[in-house]
């Protein structure tokens, strides 16, 4: 019997990245996100690809409950049930010191990222508490490792947020027939990432040759989550897409491999 998984924020990026090797592997799943036609159009591509009974797409806001209750209900009624839900939906910022943030953008990132979260957790657990068992996956990022980095204060801190809830839901989960964890993508190629340096031209050409080494494209990093997440069934696991030792091989190999993320 194939999966029904509903990933939040995968019109574009790699949820959407994650959606498409879920389909691939027979699933059903449930795109979400707040732009009627980014969601149209990702939805679109999908049921292209992968026939129109695999997929479907649904507006939501993560940051208000109702919309999230709703997509909830909205995927069961479709597919019969959840069988793994993953908050992906997140906000970030540009490398920019805490009192030269806007205050709009600030609530904006704690409310997608943390209170978002929430929202996305409290919905699945209930519902899969009463369906009888499912797995949710939160996404961490920059921030979850206790890691510090100038500018990234803020974005950071709702991430390490996220790394204490994650053990947190664990450890009240645990006895039931629900199971959470986490998933560590590290740094990848997408809008999210490269929005950071959108107003800083100079800073992004100085930091292509460390990006070069560190990051990943989504294409690379989507297979191995979505199937480690299929073959998983404990509580508490932590994806990793890159481990410590796979980043040193990175530096090691760094002056043969040449990697370049932005030839296309």
């Amino acid at each position: 019997m194939s999966k029904v998984i509903v990933i939040t924020g995968s019109t574009k990026g790699i949820g959407y990245g994650i959606a498409e090797e879920f389909l691939k592997a027979g699933c059903k799943v449930v795109l979400s996100g707040r732009n009627a036609e980014t969601l149209a159009q990702a939805t679109g591509q999908l049921a292209a690809r992968y026939g129109n009974e695999s997929s479907a797409g649904f507006l939501c806001d993560v940051t208000v409950s109702e919309q999230v209750q709703k997509l909830w209900d909205s995927a069961v009624a479709k597919f019969g049930c959840v069988d793994i839900w993953i908050n992906n939906a997140g906000t970030a910022h540009t490398v920019t010191n805490l009192w030269e943030l806007d205050e709009k953008l600030i609530q904006a990132i704690i409310d997608s990222n943390i209170i978002g979260l929430l929202n996305g957790c409290r919905v699945a657990i209930q519902g899969m508490l009463s369906q009888g068992g499912g797995q949710i996956y939160n996404f961490e990022g920059f921030g979850s490792s206790g890691r510090v980095q100038k500018g990234l204060g803020v974005y950071g801190a709702s991430k390490a947020a996220v790394a204490f809830l994650n053990k947190t839901f664990a450890a009240e989960l645990e006895g039931t027939k629900v199971k959470i964890g986490s998933v560590q993508p590290g740094m990848v190629k997408t809008g999210l990432v490269l929005d950071q340096f959108k107003d800083d031209a100079e800073g992004l050409e100085k930091f292509k040759p460390i990006f070069n080494i560190i990051a990943s494209k989504v294409d690379e990093v989507a297979p191995v989550i979505a199937r480690r997440m299929l073959d998983d069934n404990k509580n508490g696991t932590h994806i990793e897409f890159l481990s410590r030792a796979g980043m040193m091989m990175r530096f090691l190999t760094a002056p043969f491999a040449k990697r370049d993320l932005f030839k296309d």
